[in-house]
């Protein structure tokens, strides 16, 4: 997915709150959120997204540890859907 698409798809109030259904082309789908970190806006501008799995957001929550998220790169990324 292009940039736009997928920031198209994030509204705001889904960034950091509403679980998120990914699909990859190369990879098994995950379901996870989507965070919005300090680098967010540089991060995106290269189509790469900071996203916490669903095993993690508990802790995510409770932490905000940065560190619990992988970046993903939007290319790879073919359909996303809510939860």
């Amino acid at each position: 997915m292009t940039n736009d698409q997928i920031q198209n798809f994030l509204r705001p109030e889904y960034i950091g709150k509403s679980r998120v259904q990914i699909s990859f082309k190369a990879r098994q789908s995950i379901a996870g959120i989507f965070i919005h970190s300090k680098d967010f806006a540089e991060l995106k501008s290269k189509n790469l997204w900071r996203i916490v799995s669903e095993s993690r957001i508990q802790e995510y929550s409770n932490s905000k540890n940065e560190d619990l998220a992988r970046i993903f790169n939007g290319s790879e990324i073919t359909r996303l859907s809510l939860i």
